[in-house]
């Protein structure tokens, strides 16, 4: 969008208003940086000025570099009752809607973009392969800055992945494979290098455990994530509570990033309140250093122009919305983005998965028996009351969850729509598509189990140990 004092800013959401402040700043101290001429200082300063009262008159705040306006997290669905708001945050996700979260208001009010059909289809050329069904399906379905990610690829410049996992207990469920699965196919058609971050610090400031016991969920969660079947010599697996006290690098990060972000602004971003512990506000910055590859020297060789594409859920966004803000003003470039939609729980996806409930989800850990019988019991259903009734108006795969988790695991896009119209014809019945979804992920878990036996201790240990891998910087 073209920085014209004449653009149309009323058209433009709080949130969107908020990003146009923010780059029109770094614009200003780019030509100041530069020692530009006056009048195009001049010109660009007028311009973040009206933008910066267009802002306080749509919000009825100030700007405030890093925090973006609070209703952000709020995604009303058409209505004024309070109940029928979806509530995002890296905590809680709520939706009263049995068809889930509507992502496209989502994508508004966080401010990203779309990942559309002309996104996958430059995707599909600079790889040469088909997309991965997550992309083909919407399962990714926002980003910040992949064209930036392409560029680089195209033009033979590297860049590595970053994703994580907040081990909160032993067992991992489906749900939690989903950006494990998308990160291996990215470093596998890319061919770049991938840090994993485990936030055993995060589980024991937010949780009632002691810090041995998340050390101990950390490594275990690991075994699950390098059963997903990652390359040893391309991939770096870290502990917080181990690795930051062993890398000056990465806790200088750390330090510039707690630096430039205000406990106002961590407020506003994350909800704390004056009782939190200070762990807890200052946690963002430690999920926000692997977003830079001076915090992995033994990687990067030292490198702080190597950028960072990082696969999550929306939910994570609040934290790289914060990285992305403070980047620039620390000499780093912004981390990519690519945003994975939530995983229902099998009582449907309006409801939220727990660890603490076996029912809410299949577990990696459970027996073929378990899942036949979770899903036959427990799987929200999409199906009418009566056989009469399903055979005469048919299922609906927009809230039957066995279809949605179908959408996850299934590869095969014919087979798919074959069971979309069939349930939704009436043809298919709900007892026949549980069915389907069974004899998926029964051999899909088994063989999951099978190569977790397989990791051992000392091979945990050497994904985690800071070393240099096979790449040249």
């Amino acid at each position: 969008m073209a920085d014209s004092p004449n653009c149309d800013l009323k058209s433009l959401s709080p949130l969107q208003l908020f990003e146009r402040v923010t780059e029109q700043g770094e614009k200003v101290r780019a030509l100041k940086a530069g020692k530009a001429p006056k009048d195009e200082i001049d010109t660009a300063v007028r311009m973040l000025l009206s933008l910066k009262l267009s802002y306080k008159s749509a919000t009825g705040q100030d700007y405030q570099a890093g925090l973006p306006p609070r209703d952000l997290i709020l995604i009303n669905n058409g209505t004024t009752k309070e109940e029928d708001e979806d509530f995002v945050d890296p905590w809680t996700v709520q939706t009263s809607n049995a068809k889930g979260v509507d992502y496209d208001k989502l994508i508004v009010r966080f401010g990203s973009s779309k990942i559309d059909t002309d996104l996958i289809n430059r995707i599909e050329r600079a790889i040469g392969q088909k997309p991965h069904r997550f992309l083909r399906r919407g399962i990714f379905f926002s980003h910040r800055d992949m064209d930036q990610i392409l560029d680089a690829y195209e033009n033979k410049k590297s860049f590595y992945l970053y994703t994580g996992r907040g081990p909160s207990s032993q067992a991992m469920h489906v749900g939690h494979l989903i950006p494990f699965v998308f990160t291996k196919w990215l470093q596998e058609v890319f061919d770049v290098p991938l840090v994993i971050q485990l936030t055993d610090d995060e589980k024991y400031l937010w949780k009632d455990m002691t810090t041995e016991k998340a050390y101990e969920y950390a490594k275990e969660n690991a075994k699950d994530i390098i059963a997903c079947g990652f390359d040893i010599n391309k991939t770096f697996i870290f502990s917080d509570l181990d690795y930051l006290g062993t890398s000056t690098g990465f806790y200088k990060n750390v330090v510039k990033v707690q630096k430039h972000v205000t406990f106002n602004q961590v407020k506003g971003i994350f909800g704390f309140t004056d009782s939190d512990c200070i762990g807890k506000i200052s946690f963002p910055a430690i999920q926000a250093a692997p977003s830079f590859s001076s915090s992995f020297p033994q990687i990067f060789n030292g490198k702080e122009n190597i950028q960072c594409l990082i696969p999550c859920a929306i939910d994570q966004d609040p934290y790289f919305r914060m990285t992305r803000d403070v980047a620039p003003r620390i000499g780093q470039p912004k981390p990519a983005l690519l945003h994975s939609v939530f995983f229902p729980a099998l009582q449907g996806a309006q409801t939220k998965m727990s660890a603490s409930d076996p029912n809410s989800s299949i577990f990696l850990t459970d027996t073929p028996k378990q899942i036949k019988t979770k899903i036959n019991k427990h799987a929200f259903s999409g199906g009418r009351d009566t056989i009469e009734e399903h055979r005469k108006y048919g299922g609906n795969c927009d809230v039957d969850v066995s279809f949605m988790y179908l959408t996850f695991f299934l590869e095969d896009d014919d087979r798919l729509e074959q069971l979309k119209q069939a349930y939704t014809s009436g043809e298919l019945l709900t007892g026949e598509l549980k069915k389907v979804l069974i004899e998926t992920l029964q051999p899909l878990i088994a063989a999951h189990q099978e190569r977790r036996k397989q990791v051992t201790d000392e091979m945990v240990k050497q994904f985690m140990t800071p070393r240099k891998l096979a790449f040249e910087f």
